[in-house]
Parts: structure tokens; C-alpha cells; sequence
């Protein structure tokens, strides 16, 4: 099995696939949102979402990576469509399996301005306009989630509980995808070279709320 290297715990709309398409340039093997079927070889991971495959570890043997054996980094982890809501970068378990089955991976946690954040989670597909408040997800239950004060404050929430869970951890990394020096810390963070740093999967356009 592989060992994962990276973890990212950013919510999506936060550089998750720019952080993707750098580690894969750096030649990390990059796991993000759902396994491509180019990907792997493995029947069982095509076309996987990620958030399935490490609760599917967690609940079979502790491990959230068993079935990430192809991987060595993951970089967009959570999950929501019809019939799932599943977001393991807010679950304590997950989290600690996580460290105490891979002592030496490197946490980072992807993040813009939550209001920025907020928009562009209302710009994408259907994702703050419907799936949001109608999902049960941790630190936005049913119903909340439609404005954008709701989305801030959980937004905002969800990086307070992450600062709490690593305090004074040097393996965690907060960064900011649009600072100027974020390519330089991710890099630095992590002992790697990245070659490449940019801006993938924006959204085509904005709307307010």
C-alpha cells in the first residue's frame, strides 16, 4: 500500500484542484474529489469518490488510506451529491486515524477569504444554491447554508477547529492559495519542489448573494 504523503483538509473552492495539478506536476500520484479511471489500474477505484474510499479504510480496518493504494497524496476530499454528504477533512476520527496510521505525512489546509469562498461555492454548478442547505453537512445542518453569512460562519468555523486540532503541529500548513508566497511555503512545507503554481478550475463567473 502506499504511504500517503499529503493530505489536504481545505474545503472546496479553496485552490483544492490548482494544489492538485502542482503535486502532480511535482510527481506526487494525486487523489482529488474522485478517482479518474485513467488513474489506476484498479477496477475497484475507478471512478471512486475519495471520501468514500477513506471512510471505506477507517470503518474496515482504522486505515482511511487502505484503498488508496495508488496514492500518495489526496488534495480535494469531500462529497456532495444526492444521496452523500460525506466530509472527512471535519471529522476528528478521521483526522487522528489519519495521524496515527501515517506519522510522517504533511497536512496542508487550502484557503481564500471566506467570502470569497462563499461566492464562488454559489457560482459553482448548484453547490450553494442547493446542495449546501439541503445537505446535512458538519457545522451546517439542513436548512442553513443558503446565505452568505451562514456560509462565512461555518467557512470561518471549519479552519478555527482545524487551528485547534494541530496547534503548535509542524506537520500542518494553513496557506492562503492566493498569496503571493503560498507557492513557496506549500513547497517548503512539504521538502519538495513545485515546479508550477497557478490558478486551475475558476469559476466562469461570479454572483452575489
Amino acid at each position: 500500500m502506499t504511504k500517503l504523503k499529503v493530505v489536504n483538509l481545505g474545503l472546496p473552492k479553496t485552490g483544492t484542484t490548482t494544489l492538485a495539478r502542482a503535486l502532480k506536476i511535482a510527481g506526487f500520484r494525486v487523489a482529488d474529489h474522485r478517482i479518474r479511471p485513467r488513474q489506476t489500474e484498479t477496477a475497484a477505484l475507478k471512478d471512486a469518490f475519495v471520501a468514500e474510499l477513506l471512510y471505506r479504510g477507517l470503518f474496515h480496518n482504522g486505515d482511511p488510506a487502505e484503498f488508496l493504494e495508488d496514492f500518495d497524496a489526496v488534495t480535494e476530499m469531500s462529497c456532495l451529491r444526492k444521496d452523500h454528504s460525506l466530509w472527512p477533512q471535519m471529522d476528528f476520527a478521521m483526522i487522528d486515524a489519519i495521524r496515527k496510521h501515517h506519522p510522517d505525512v504533511r497536512f496542508v489546509a487550502s484557503r481564500r477569504d471566506a467570502w470569497d469562498v462563499s461566492q464562488s461555492m454559489l457560482a459553482w454548478s448548484d453547490l450553494g444554491t442547493e446542495r449546501l442547505h439541503r445537505a446535512t453537512v458538519p457545522g451546517l445542518p439542513a436548512g442553513y447554508g443558503e446565505t452568505s453569512a451562514e456560509r462565512v460562519t461555518w467557512i470561518e468555523g471549519h479552519y478555527a477547529h482545524l487551528d485547534r486540532l494541530f496547534a503548535g503541529d509542524t506537520a500542518y500548513l494553513e496557506f492562503n492559495v492566493a498569496d503571493s508566497g503560498a507557492q513557496a511555503a506549500v513547497a517548503a512545507h512539504l521538502g519538495v519542489d513545485l515546479p508550477w503554481w497557478g490558478r486551475a478550475n475558476a469559476n466562469s463567473k461570479n454572483r452575489a448573494s
